[in-house]
């Protein structure tokens, strides 16, 4: 089925998050089952409606240490990175949201893209509240990011866990031959 997004590029980003919600809501409810598609059209629809640098998920690997890439939008990206490295790492191992407005001072950022210079990074829950991924934003301006992002993010993560099958830990994606 194919989707068409609205939203005013004129308008506020609480007014683009709000007219958009609507929108990933009926996009998501149209395909449960394919999960790794759904995240891919999400990082497409805010890449797209805010003109970041990248948006993509990681997930939690089957042993529980790493994130691995999984659906972005963007430059070329690190495919792992260990529970507590970086800002992803950290977000998981803290279970909590990041928001880096120079990712040159923070430390230990893994610097994925010179030209990343601020960050948002996001739980992605399953429905047993457990950690299985995050949402991470990176943009090329310096303090791009703030609360507003992080509200309205957080309920698009939430959005995710309610509305896709959401699979415990991030499975590999090709059987092993």
């Amino acid at each position: 089925m194919m989707h068409n997004f609205h939203f005013t590029p004129e308008s506020s980003k609480s007014e683009k998050y709000a007219t958009l919600l609507p929108q990933l809501q009926m996009l998501l409810r149209g395909d449960a089952d394919l999960f790794v598609a759904n995240l891919a059209n999400v990082s497409a629809v805010l890449k797209e409606a805010f003109g970041w640098f990248w948006v993509g998920f990681y997930l939690v690997d089957k042993t529980q240490e790493n994130l691995i890439l999984n659906a972005f939008q963007g430059t070329l990206a690190c495919t792992r990175i260990a529970k507590g490295r970086g800002v992803c790492g950290q977000a998981w191992a803290q279970n909590r949201v990041m928001i880096v407005p120079n990712v040159n001072e923070h430390p230990d950022h893994i610097a994925c893209s010179s030209l990343s210079q601020s960050e948002i990074v996001l739980p992605l829950y399953n429905r047993h509240g457990q950690i299985i991924g995050v949402l991470d934003v990176d943009d090329t301006e310096l303090a791009q990011f703030d609360e507003t992002d992080a509200e309205y993010l957080s309920q698009i993560c939430t959005m995710l866990t309610r509305e896709l099958n959401v699979p415990e830990m991030c499975q590999p994606l090709v059987a092993a031959v």
